[in-house]
C-alpha cells in the first residue's frame, strides 16, 4: 500500500497533464488475446476454479511434493520465474496469477478481499485435486498464503513468505483506506512512468531491473479489466490485528525479508517471526520487496535448506 501512497503526487500531475481521450483509450486497456500471444507459455493451462479461468503453471515431476507460490499486488506468476526454475527439479511447483491480475484477468464474482483469496487458494488446490502443499507467497500473495495456513492446517505442509502482508500499515486496518483519485487513474491507465517508479519502490534502491521485466510488469497490469480490479481489491482491502490467526498456525514457517524493503518494513518481519509458534526469519543486506526476484540464488538455497530440515525434500 506505501508504494501507492509515494505515487500520489507525480501521478496527480500526469492525471493533469493526460488529455481526455488518451484516459479513456488508456482506461479500455490492453485486449486479453494481445498480452497472452505476449506471455503465455506452453505449459500453461487456463483452469476453470469456481467461476474463474485461472492461468495455472506447472513445473516438475508430478509426484514430487507440491509448492504454490502466489505473486504479489499487481505482479503475475512470473514474479517466480526464478525460484521454479531451480525447485522444479525435485517439486511440483504451481504458478497461478491472482484474480485480477496477469492473465487471469477480472474475476467475475470480485472476490479480491484478502480472506477472499485466502479461501479461493483452498478452491485452486481442490481443483488441482492437491490436498496438502507447501505454501508460498510474496506480499498480498504472502498475507493469502498465511490467512489460508491458519484457516486450513491440515492442508498446508510449510509455509514460505517473502515480505507477506500482515499488520495494518498506511492507514489501512480493521477498514480499508481511501484509495487516492491518482493511484486509481495509475492502475487504471499504467502509463509507463508510473510503473517505473512503481518498480523502483518494490525493488531496492538502486537495483538493476531488466527492462524486459518492467515491460512485463506492465503489460500484465494493463490486461484489459485488471485496472478496475485492482481498484476494487483495494478497496476491499484490510489488515486487521493478525495475532490471533498468526498464533495458531502449526506449519514450520520460513520468512525472508529484504532489509531495503520500501513497501513494509522489516520490524514487520521481525513481530512475525516472534508471533507465529514455529518460523524462522531470514532477512538479506541491500534487498528490497521481491528477495525471490533480487536475490534468487541465495534466497531458495534458504528455501531448499528450511524444507531438507523439515523432511519435506523429494
Amino acid at each position: 500500500m506505501r508504494i501507492l501512497m509515494n505515487l500520489f503526487l507525480l501521478l496527480a500531475f500526469m492525471a493533469v497533464c493526460a488529455a481526455g481521450v488518451w484516459y479513456w483509450k488508456s482506461q479500455q486497456g490492453m485486449p486479453a488475446e494481445v498480452v497472452e500471444s505476449s506471455y503465455a507459455e506452453p505449459v500453461d493451462r487456463f483452469v476453470a476454479v469456481k467461476g474463474a479461468e485461472v492461468r495455472i503453471r506447472e513445473q516438475g515431476p508430478p509426484n514430487a511434493p507440491a509448492i504454490v507460490l502466489l505473486h504479489g499486488f499487481t505482479f503475475s506468476l512470473e514474479s517466480w520465474d526464478q525460484w521454479a526454475e531451480d525447485l522444479s527439479s525435485d517439486y511440483r511447483v504451481i504458478r497461478y496469477d491472482l484474480l485480477g491480475h496477469g492473465l487471469t484477468g477480472p474475476d467475475p464474482k470480485e472476490r479480491y478481499a484478502p480472506m477472499e483469496r485466502a479461501r479461493f487458494l483452498g478452491d485452486v488446490l481442490e481443483a488441482l485435486e492437491i490436498e496438502k502443499a507447501i505454501i508460498g507467497g510474496n506480499s498480498l500473495g504472502g498475507l493469502a498464503a498465511w490467512r489460508f495456513a491458519a484457516m486450513s492446517p491440515d492442508r498446508v505442509e510449510a509455509l514460505l513468505l517473502v515480505s507477506p502482508g500482515a499488520y495494518p500499515i498506511n492507514g489501512v486496518g480493521d477498514e480499508p483506506a481511501p484509495v487516492p483519485g491518482a493511484v486509481a487513474i495509475y492502475l487504471r491507465t499504467v502509463p509507463e512512468a508510473g510503473v517505473r517508479y512503481a518498480v523502483s519502490q518494490i525493488y531496492a534502491p538502486g537495483a538493476e531491473i531488466p527492462e524486459e521485466r518492467i515491460q512485463e510488469i506492465g503489460d500484465m497490469m494493463r490486461r484489459e479489466g485488471n485496472g478496475e480490479a485492482m481498484v476494487k481489491s483495494l478497496k476491499e482491502f484490510t489488515l486487521p490485528d493478525p495475532e490471533p490467526e498468526l498464533r495458531s498456525i502449526i506449519a514450520p514457517t520460513l520468512i525472508l525479508w529484504g532489509e531495503n524493503d520500501q513497501v513494509i518494513t522489516l520490524a514487520q518481519g521481525e513481530r512475525l517471526s516472534q508471533i507465529i509458534p514455529n518460523a524462522r526469519l531470514i532477512t538479506y543486506p541491500g534487498v528490497g520487496h521481491v528477495a525471490h526476484e533480487e536475490v534468487p540464488q541465495q534466497s531458495v538455497a534458504d528455501v531448499r535448506t528450511f524444507l531438507t530440515e523439515n523432511g519435506l525434500e523429494k
